[in-house]
């Protein structure tokens, strides 16, 4: 990880090192970078920049995800995606972006160097990967990230919220120049998390790669090395490993839009048997906010499935506090009944509803108190907090004392 530096240190950096050595490493010319790199030298109305574009057809598969399911996405579960926001027309109006930075701790002193973005046409899928050769060309690199926003409806990341977009945005604003905030922004580390957290060791893009589109990235640049190669690049004007810096943010640029095609695809046609349960159940958690039956049927079928614990009991809460909002007393109970079976731990709340349900609903007060009774035991042995015993033990002797007033013989 690199330290963010102004401009004005980073020109000192590489003044200092290129005064070391006696013979300063002669200017590389553009052709040779635009020949390692497969690029051209484009105008804006602030400069020029190095520009690299592939294209890929549709059938394209990254590892074993086509592109051609996202450029079919409906726009409903691009919707769902973003989190609730006004869903777009057509998934192909959505853009999608990854930046390779000098520092990975954000703020003014961090530029983005390589900005790739990736959007679908009418018979393929197109990468352009913006290239600041030095660092006074970023007006260029703005103004053509600028006028390529304004063909997009959406902007699709990974961690762009966390990282990419404010980073962008700061960019913009200290380049007098107006960040494009009314755009839709989909990023999809949420729902992989939603998807994934419970059954993978971390959400990273190349866990989720590995795991999801079954694509393993050979001999890649480790993220974390590419701002070395960037000052290195600086300081020799040479091209050394840019190329493989380019291909990382190509691969993070396909994953983008395979990934993006897959949950789509798996909400269209959710609830499926083809996914684990745990996908099941990121599934009915993204669908729960505009479909709560929907959502609801993809927890039914995560535990018909074999959902295990802790996920299981979640679900089973889930499904209960439902019941009981609509007075489906029975069914919340079959809920609450089950979610007490778990071995693995002892969660107090479906004890207390059931409890609660024998207590208000059914005034058996004995019955409840022979469920308390039994929770106790379980809490003990789990050795859960003070806290909770001593609730528990409070909701017992209330309940002894109403069960006596109820049955004086």
């Amino acid at each position: 990880m690199t330290s963010d530096l102004s401009l004005a240190e980073l020109g000192q950096v590489i003044r200092r090192l290129q005064s070391k050595s006696r013979v300063r490493p002669p200017a590389v010319s553009a052709a040779t970078l635009e020949s390692a790199l497969g690029g051209r030298v484009e105008e804006t109305t602030a400069g020029s920049l190095l520009v690299v574009q592939r294209r890929f057809p549709l059938e394209h598969r990254h590892g074993q995800q086509s592109l051609a399911r996202a450029h079919a996405m409906a726009p409903e579960s691009v919707g769902l995606l973003a989190r609730g926001e006004a869903a777009v027309a057509d998934g192909r109006r959505l853009l999608y972006l990854d930046t390779e930075t000098t520092g990975l701790a954000g703020g003014t002193g961090t530029y983005a160097f390589l900005v790739g973005v990736g959007f679908f046409d009418a018979d393929g899928f197109e990468i352009r990967q913006f290239f600041m050769r030095d660092l006074d060309e970023e007006p260029a690199l703005l103004a053509a990230l600028e006028a390529l926003f304004q063909r997009f409806d959406g902007v699709v990341t990974y961690n762009g919220s966390g990282f990419d977009l404010p980073l962008l945005e700061t960019r913009f604003v200290l380049g007098r120049r107006r960040w494009p905030d009314d755009r839709l922004h989909l990023d999809l580390l949420n729902p992989a998390r939603r998807l994934w957290s419970a059954r993978l060791s971390d959400c990273r893009l190349r866990t989720i790669e590995q795991h999801v589109l079954r694509f393993t990235r050979e001999e890649d640049l480790p993220g974390e090395f590419i701002p070395a190669v960037y000052f290195d690049y600086l300081r020799r004007k040479r091209p050394g490993q840019l190329p493989r810096v380019f291909e990382h943010n190509r691969h993070d640029i396909l994953s983008l839009a395979t990934l993006t095609g897959w949950v789509a695809t798996a909400l269209a046609r959710a609830p499926d048997t083809e996914h684990h349960p745990e996908e099941l159940v990121g599934l009915g958690r993204l669908w729960e906010r505009a479909d709560v039956e929907r959502g609801l049927a993809c927890y039914r079928m995560a535990l018909e499935r074999g959902l295990e614990s802790p996920g299981r009991e979640r679900v089973l809460l889930r499904l209960a506090r439902r019941a009981k909002s609509l007075g489906q007393w029975d069914e919340a109970w079959t809920h609450w009944q089950a979610a007490t079976r778990s071995r693995h731990a002892f969660d107090p709340r479906p004890w207390e509803e059931i409890a609660k349900l024998y207590e208000h609903r059914r005034r058996d007060f004995t019955a409840a108190c022979a469920v308390v009774e039994e929770a106790l035991v379980r809490a003990r042995v789990h050795l859960v907090p003070e806290r909770i015993l001593g609730s528990f033990e409070h909701r017992l002797a209330r309940l002894a004392r109403r069960s006596r007033r109820q049955n004086p013989g």
